[in-house]
């Protein structure tokens, strides 16, 4: 009988390209998402949704939720069930899913879940391995910040990718500081409401290192470096293309990965300055937004980290190398990243800010053998609700 997959939350970046991944390899696939959200996932023909509590309104209901929609899946003793989260809130909630109901996640748990989820902590091993991570204060009172206040360009970030507040889960914001005047105003709307990591505001490029880690080492390395985030402040990005892994990366990057005893996919996010220094940033412990660029290529993380769970032994993804150079585009992403420098800069410590006429040529150039994200000719009304809902969310969404 057919593995059943249940992934979530249907709203995460990948999550159409993970369902696709997973549905090709011949699971069933089962989504879980946040009731009363939009994501185009939920006009596949390739799989059916759920919905559930918002997290980030009532974390218990979402957790109790989960549970029974997983019982009432009702596997047979010869059917497995793998649970695999997609975000950060899932990565939370998966983490406190009862064991004895017999899903199998394929993700991080304990230890390796609050690590995920923490990048002070993230911070403390990535050094310890031997890569370069900003100076970094962390900060629980406004005194804390104020210390760097003379260190200018600045960044004040959230400590930790999700963390209870009240009753819900909550994601701070960031802030990019040039001068005193900035800073105040960033301090005074942060308040100390939850841990923040102060750090120089580096100018430089977005890349991330991909992998399989296995008992005898990593496996399927592949990297990516950003072409366009679709909000040049920093975000994910709209546009991408794959790049070989930096060999100077691989062994702190094994080191990392063996001090924390990670077993299954990950990504370690970096930024590579203009003297070609390569940064930490975070890990992320889960299913990455680029995952069409690496699927492109014919890198099958999601469905290699589910057979993995399912059988540790398994061969699949060992000694694959990804040497196709692929550049892969979010049409949504692309649009609202042109709306974002119509906007202009919030803060002065963005001196180079992208040219509209320039940047709207370059997107409109489509090369031979560039690729979309979330297209599929079996299933292209996906593409279509993904771009609706990712322009429409961002426009409609509130302002800090």
């Amino acid at each position: 009988m057919r593995t059943v997959v249940c992934i979530g939350f249907a709203e995460a970046l990948a999550a159409v390209e993970v369902a696709w991944s997973l549905v090709d390899a011949g699971f069933e696939v089962v989504t879980f998402g946040r009731r009363g959200w939009r994501s185009a996932l939920r006009h596949s023909r390739h799989v059916s949704t759920v919905e559930i509590t918002p997290p980030e309104s009532n974390y218990n209901g979402a957790i109790t939720e989960l549970m029974q929609f997983l019982v009432s899946l009702k596997l047979s003793p010869q059917q497995s069930g793998v649970l695999l989260p997609l975000d950060d809130a899932a990565i939370w909630l998966c983490d406190r899913v009862d064991p004895q109901l017999g899903w199998v996640v394929a993700g991080p748990r304990e230890y390796n879940a609050t690590l995920a989820l923490d990048k002070w902590l993230q911070n403390q091993v990535a050094r310890s391995a031997g890569l370069s991570v900003p100076d970094t204060t962390y900060a629980s009172v406004i005194e804390d910040v104020l210390v760097r206040a003379n260190q200018f360009p600045l960044v004040l970030k959230p400590a930790k990718a999700v963390f209870p507040y009240e009753a819900g889960l909550r994601k701070g914001r960031s802030w990019i500081c040039a001068n005193q005047g900035e800073l105040q105003q960033a301090v005074g709307e942060w308040r100390g409401m939850w841990p923040a990591l102060v750090q120089p505001f580096i100018r430089g490029i977005g890349e991330g290192v991909f992998g399989l880690a296995t008992n005898d080492g990593i496996e399927a390395w592949s990297a990516h470096r950003r072409i366009r985030m679709m909000n040049p402040h920093g975000s994910g990005s709209s546009a991408c293309i794959s790049i070989p892994v930096a060999e100077e990366l691989k062994l702190s990057i094994e080191r990392f990965i063996q001090k924390i005893g990670w077993l299954g996919i990950f990504m370690i996010e970096l930024l590579r300055d203009s003297s070609g220094k390569a940064w930490f940033i975070e890990l992320n412990g889960r299913c990455w937004g680029s995952m069409a660029l690496s699927r492109r290529q014919g890198l099958e993380y999601p469905a290699w980290s589910v057979d993995r769970a399912i059988n540790p032994e398994s061969r699949n993804g060992v000694r694959f190398r990804a040497e196709k150079r692929v550049v892969c585009r979010n049409v949504g992403r692309e649009c609202m990243h042109l709306l974002f420098i119509l906007r202009g800069p919030k803060s002065k410590a963005l001196e180079r800010w992208p040219s509209f006429w320039r940047t709207a040529v370059e997107i409109l150039q489509v090369r031979n053998g560039d690729s979309l994200y979330n297209w599929r000719k079996d299933d292209w009304g996906v593409f279509f609700w993904d771009c609706w809902y990712t322009v429409r969310e961002q426009v409609l969404k509130p302002r800090c």
